[in-house]
């Protein structure tokens, strides 16, 4: 298969994805518009105001990345596990599989289409901050180099997951019981330093912590947990999960029934 037939197939996978996640942007954009405008009035209006400043910062601009960093994760995980898992599900995903396309390319295009849904409403819920307090930006190399590779590597994880999921129910373990405790135990709403140097020490353990707090370092200059340490898991993971779905692909493991 030539470059150009190859160009053609990620460009058409890609485009289905984003005028899919367009034509229902009521269920795909206006919800984290809504949860992130509760969570900045709730958190950062009334429960901020009688929380002393964290360093140089407002309890509001402090919240702001952690908040922006789980709409990413979010969007970009759900993104590819609902549509991959729907095409597996209605028996399209065969169509593709016989088809003369290279896997990294089926794999690009999806990952592709939930990085850009993970940006967007990343930018959506930035956006939305602007109504609520003063955005700073200390470093924008690390917010892009963070925010690129979180949501790639949740959407990686979102194929995986629908990959295995042999069900909608299969579907929300990974979200329901994985994601939603570590994402809020993740430091988005405080930082470590306030806990326990137990808790702190278990907190540690947290992929997502190091995620957010590589994120408010551009933003804000200050993190919990070293950046560079920060930046070399996101790189390492995102690497991992890559050759595991590239493994998965050649192998047909969840793929073929």
């Amino acid at each position: 298969m030539n470059s150009e037939k190859i160009w053609i197939a990620y460009k058409t996978i890609v485009r289905a994805e984003v005028v899919r996640f367009f034509r229902i942007w009521s269920q795909t954009f206006l919800p984290p518009a809504i949860t992130t405008t509760l969570y900045y009035v709730i958190f950062g209006t009334f429960i901020g105001s009688q929380i002393d400043p964290i360093g140089d910062f407002t309890y509001m601009q402090f919240i702001v990345p952690g908040l922006v960093m789980m709409a990413v994760i979010t969007s970009s995980f759900t993104n590819t596990v609902s549509s991959f898992f729907g095409a597996k599900f209605q028996r399209q995903l065969e169509e593709l599989l016989v088809a003369p396309v290279p896997p990294v390319v089926v794999v690009a295009g999806y990952v592709t289409g939930g990085v850009i849904r993970g940006l967007l409403t990343g930018l959506l819920v930035l956006i939305i901050a602007l109504f609520f307090t003063h955005i700073t930006i200390f470093s924008w190399f690390a917010v892009g180099v963070f925010i690129l590779l979180t949501s790639i590597m949740f959407s990686l994880l979102g194929l995986v997951t629908a990959i295995f999921a042999k069900n909608f129910d299969g579907v929300q373990i990974i979200p329901n019981f994985v994601l939603t405790p570590l994402t809020y135990l993740g430091g988005v709403f405080y930082s470590i330093h306030m806990l326990s140097p137990f808790w702190q020490g278990v907190s540690k353990l947290n992929p997502i912590l190091y995620m957010v707090n590589g994120f408010r370092y551009g933003f804000l200059g200050m993190s919990d947990v070293h950046v560079g340490a920060s930046l070399c898991m996101l790189v390492l993971m995102s690497i991992a999960l890559v050759v595991y779905t590239m493994h998965l692909f050649r192998t047909g493991r969840g793929l073929r029934h």
